[in-house]
């Protein structure tokens, strides 16, 4: 339903990842190549960054097209960043949220994006949504599953008081992954979060790739935005955390499994 990208490394332009590659996230906004849900991604997009010595992030969002925008081009050349997430996106019901339901969802120092679908939307959110003090389901800042997805799992990141690091990062999306497909089988759940310096995302029903330099960084994205040979598919139920210097990826079936009590 969506389509989107992170970046943790040296500093670069935005453009640089956005909209330089010949298969750049611009481009999938309306010729994706491994979308499995939806084929124009023409509902809003969006954009996070950090500026060095603030941890807060920044963001553009639009309710158009990205190629439609006249302002991003000029954002995208003079902007650089360590840190980016960013997302083009496919609505999955009509509603009238505008630039508010375009990811990426923000509180204080995470971003966050959610490329996919809640099966039933609301309706199956009904349980989970009794778990959430009142006061998160009213600031909720769009009316879609993707913002309540994105409370579900910033409920999880403020609640262990840590919420830094890839592990936190990781923990927070496996556990709202798997309590959203509990209670709704067969929705699509490719999480994207980050704190600014690492980076975790999901791969619960639809494509995601990742792309590791060492020595510059590392990206991950719902496809590759280039031909690079060094691009790795992610297997679907998996958890995934990065830094700048390693990709770890995980089952999520595994995270979910009883543990087995120590002697």
């Amino acid at each position: 339903m969506c389509r989107h990208l992170a970046y943790v490394g040296d500093p670069l332009p935005l453009g640089q990842l956005l909209s330089a590659p010949a298969h750049s996230l611009v481009h999938q906004s309306w010729a994706p190549e491994h979308q499995r849900s939806g084929t124009v991604n023409a509902d809003g997009f969006g954009v996070g960054w950090y500026a060095d010595d603030d941890p807060v992030p920044a963001r553009y969002r639009r309710t158009g097209p990205i190629w439609a925008d006249l302002t991003f081009p000029d954002l995208a050349r003079v902007i650089h960043t360590r840190t980016l997430l960013a997302a083009v996106r496919d609505a999955t019901l009509p509603g009238a949220d505008g630039e508010a339901a375009a990811a990426p969802f923000a509180s204080g120092r995470w971003l966050f994006s959610h490329n996919g679908a809640v099966k039933n939307w609301p309706h199956s959110m009904a349980p989970l949504a009794a778990t959430l003090p009142a006061a998160d389901l009213l600031s909720l800042e769009a009316r879609t599953d993707s913002a309540f997805v994105w409370a579900l799992v910033l409920a999880r990141l403020t609640r262990t008081r840590a919420g830094a690091g890839a592990g936190s990062l990781g923990d927070a999306l496996a556990g709202a992954v798997i309590e959203i497909a509990e209670a709704a089988p067969s929705s699509r759940l490719n999480l994207l979060v980050t704190d600014g310096t690492s980076i975790a995302a999901t791969a619960w029903g639809d494509s995601l790739w990742y792309l590791l330099d060492p020595g510059r960084g590392a990206v991950v994205a719902s496809e590759p935005y280039d031909t690079d040979p060094a691009w790795q598919e992610v297997p679907d139920a998996t958890l995934l955390t990065a830094t700048r210097t390693e990709v770890l990826l995980t089952p999520i079936k595994d995270l979910s499994a009883p543990k087995e009590p120590r002697p």
